[in-house]
């Protein structure tokens, strides 16, 4: 019997979007994902200066964008864990509560190109296969990678995905200035937001 797949999704999610979850879903069917594990980041290291919204906002809001669906859950391991929000020391830990499983971990094409970067990179890719959502289009310089990191070879796979032009940031942005958010995240999430006064604050 061939090990289960399970998908490892993370990301700040302030607030999360239709595009992450178009992402999730597209590469969990191209890569035969049994289930994705959804995980907000609690400290991002490459994202030291930018303030986040509190953990239980981030989670609840998750929580109703996925509700009903099926494949997917939330695992609040790097939101339990002191310190910053290290790739490897999660893919250890999850590689350690699911024996006999394939881990992939999902990311988008800019941090792929970044990889080499992050902590301890090698790692990384002994305990996870890497699953990248591209832009239709968009041409991945797979040789630089494989350049930077030989043991990244065979253990990448690309897959296009629909663009869905939208970023938290952005919404952050638009909901401090009064503009619309409609259809951009799920109704639910809207409403949650506006319930809540998130992200009335001009972001710097």
């Amino acid at each position: 019997m061939a090990p289960r797949r399970i998908g490892i999704f993370g990301g700040t999610f302030d607030p999360v979007h239709i595009g992450h979850l178009v992402i999730a879903s597209e590469l969990k069917h191209a890569l035969s994902l049994d289930h994705v594990l959804v995980v907000p980041t609690g400290d991002p290291p490459h994202k030291p200066d930018q303030p986040l919204t509190a953990a239980f906002h981030r989670v609840r809001m998750l929580q109703l964008a996925l509700e009903g669906r099926i494949g997917y859950s939330i695992d609040r391991i790097d939101l339990d864990r002191a310190g910053p929000s290290y790739t490897a020391d999660t893919l250890t830990t999850l590689n350690l509560r699911y024996p006999r499983t394939q881990l992939v971990f999902l990311m988008g094409e800019d941090s792929l190109r970044d990889l080499h970067s992050w902590r301890d990179p090698k790692r990384i890719l002994e305990l996870a296969e890497i699953g990248v959502g591209c832009r239709p289009g968009v041409a991945v310089d797979l040789a630089a990678i494989y350049e930077r990191l030989p043991s990244a070879q065979g253990r990448v796979s690309l897959v296009e995905v629909p663009q869905i032009d939208v970023a938290s940031r952005d919404l952050r942005r638009r909901v401090a200035s009064g503009e619309p958010i409609a259809f951009l995240v799920f109704p639910e999430v809207e409403s949650y937001i506006y319930k809540h006064g998130l992200y009335l604050e001009t972001p710097p």
